[in-house]
């Protein structure tokens, strides 16, 4: 096989069909920068886990004078149970789960309730006696919270055991729904490419029928017919996971790395997370435009 020859055909192949090539590279663009999206918001997700999880805290909330749980019938805890909480934390059956632990009371409480919601109703009306007491726990293992939820909620004076985690699992559940919806678009626009792509190498084997019927006279092999086909959507895949891979590197670094570094203080996914993502979205994109083109070329060649 004359592989000037081929790389001739397709030349002249997609400038027949150039209008053709440019959309083909427009939707494989836009459904390789979903996939990419996509891709990055799974690995800001873990990451995001890794971090907050490992901070979640578990908060023993003590009973206050407004209480109305089960266990605060008595109203506010006293300071013998308080001390009776605090000692079964740093007791033997607790403290191997336990990395650190410590008390914020009333007056702490509501110094740190008016800095979260300054400037807003809610800061105007909260006294600090309506604001529990509390144990905050850092776990050693975030996942064994159980244990300490076990051990603890039914003392007196203390009025729930929360694990933080289980808000953060709400929120989690958010950001994969839509990192599973980002994902679902970018299958439907992959499929759309594929289906383009196959469409344009139909037109453009059916605007060389003649030239095809002399080289099938002439004795060339199907694989010689087909080459040039293939690589013209090789070509047009290329071109658009290029440009994917280059969009996905620019909102990481202009967008993640330059305004949301910025704004929030968590870590985020950098370049080097991009820079793995990049090749894959390269590689779905040429074998998503060879196998598209090889199976609508053989498809024609065959009616």
């Amino acid at each position: 096989m004359r592989l000037g020859l081929v790389l001739s055909e397709a030349a002249n192949g997609l400038r027949r069909n150039a209008s053709m090539v440019v959309s083909v590279v427009l939707v494989t663009f836009i459904s390789l920068t979903f996939v990419g999206t996509a891709a990055l918001m799974q690995l800001q997700i873990a990451q995001m886990k890794n971090y907050w999880y490992d901070r979640a805290q578990v908060a023993v909330y003590l009973c206050t004078s407004v209480s109305t749980a089960a266990g605060c019938i008595d109203g506010e805890a006293t300071e013998e149970q308080k001390a009776a909480v605090e000692s079964q934390l740093a007791s033997d059956t607790l403290a191997p789960f336990i990395d650190e632990f410590y008390f914020e009371d009333h007056q702490q409480a509501y110094e740190n309730f008016q800095e979260q919601f300054e400037g807003t109703p809610a800061a105007d009306y909260v006294t600090p006696e309506v604001l529990n007491e509390t144990f905050w726990v850092n776990l050693v293992d975030p996942s064994q919270a159980a244990v300490l939820a076990e051990s603890l909620a039914g003392l007196a004076g203390v009025e729930q055991v929360v694990d933080q985690r289980r808000y953060l699992d709400q929120i989690f559940d958010v950001l994969n729904a839509a990192s599973y919806t980002a994902i679902a678009i970018a299958a439907i626009m992959l499929v759309a490419a594929a289906l383009l792509i196959a469409t344009t190498i139909r037109l453009s084997a059916f605007s060389r029928r003649r030239e095809l019927g002399i080289m099938r006279l002439v004795g060339a092999s199907n694989r010689f017919i087909q080459t040039p086909f293939v690589l013209e959507g090789v070509f047009a895949g290329l071109l658009g996971s290029l440009l994917a891979g280059g969009a996905v590197i620019a909102i990481v670094q202009f967008f993640v790395q330059g305004y949301l570094s910025d704004t929030l203080s968590f870590t985020f996914v950098d370049l080097g997370d991009a820079l793995i993502v990049v090749p894959l979205l390269i590689l779905v994109g040429v074998l998503l435009a060879a196998a598209s083109a090889g199976i609508a070329i053989t498809r024609y060649l065959k009616v």
